[in-house]
């Protein structure tokens, strides 16, 4: 992705396009690049905002799902974002929940992909000892359907973070926190209309996790991708962006007069 990373005091996003804000979190070991065929797509049609997640900069105390809620709080209010369509993929989705949950008065729409909040398979309960790659690299490749999406660079990039032992206590404090933070007894709060595309070989957050937020989240509406599994923005970014284009778009039409 070749576009321009803004830095606006603790802040470091992409802002792209005109239009009604189409903000977009990433997941554990997501990264702008993961939102690629999104953001060129959506561009045309919204102000589409990436903002990088501070997943490794907050301290071990806030290194949680509350954590980057407060994060992405700051950063909306700081932009002065209003009507936001937020959505998120994995770790992201279970952000993008606390955050419409708390703070629903600027949020239009939400849209869900492969969300963590229910229910997750993660990692695992340990990491291999540091300098596994093939281990990592199995892993990584459970993500997706097709294990040809997982590039050498993503696979690298995941390498690169659990190797360092820092990053790798975070990334547990954060899988940990994403399993305390169950939201079941909360969703049905959420009054904002609703997408949910999930994966239907999703082996992370497996597609009865999509039917259950369905079934909890009133004003919902869920769709599966065949040979699709935890990143569909990624793996079928045209199958994606289609579905949401129309939910955005059916959104913005007047309601029918009886």
């Amino acid at each position: 992705m070749d576009y321009e990373i803004k830095q606006v005091e603790k802040f470091k996003f992409i802002e792209v396009g005109e239009g009604e804000p189409l903000i977009l979190l990433h997941g554990l070991f997501g990264a702008m690049s993961n939102f690629t065929g999104l953001v060129d797509y959506f561009r045309n049609h919204y102000k589409v905002i990436v903002p990088i997640l501070p997943l490794f900069d907050l301290d071990l105390l806030h290194t949680s799902v509350g954590g980057l809620e407060k994060f992405v709080n700051k950063f909306i209010e700081h932009r002065n974002y209003t009507g936001v369509h937020l959505l998120g993929n994995s770790l992201g989705g279970h952000v993008a929940l606390v955050h419409v949950l708390k703070h629903p008065e600027k949020i239009k729409s939400l849209i869900l992909t492969g969300s963590s909040g229910l229910f997750e398979n993660g990692m695992g309960d340990t990491y291999p000892k540091r300098g596994d790659y093939e281990y990592i690299k199995k892993k990584t490749e459970l993500t997706f359907y097709d294990p040809n999406t997982a590039s050498k660079e993503l696979v690298d990039e995941v390498y690169e973070i659990v190797n360092v032992r820092l990053k790798a206590i975070k990334i547990i404090a954060l899988a940990k926190s994403a399993i305390r933070n169950n939201l079941g007894e909360e969703l049905n709060q959420i009054k904002q209309p609703t997408l949910l595309i999930w994966g239907n070989n999703d082996t992370i957050t497996p597609p009865f996790v999509g039917r259950e937020f369905h079934r909890l989240i009133p004003n919902s509406e869920l769709h599966f991708i065949d040979k699709c599994g935890h990143a569909p923005m990624m793996e079928v970014p045209d199958e994606f962006n289609k579905i949401l284009h129309k939910f955005l778009t059916k959104l913005n039409q007047p309601a029918a007069v009886a």
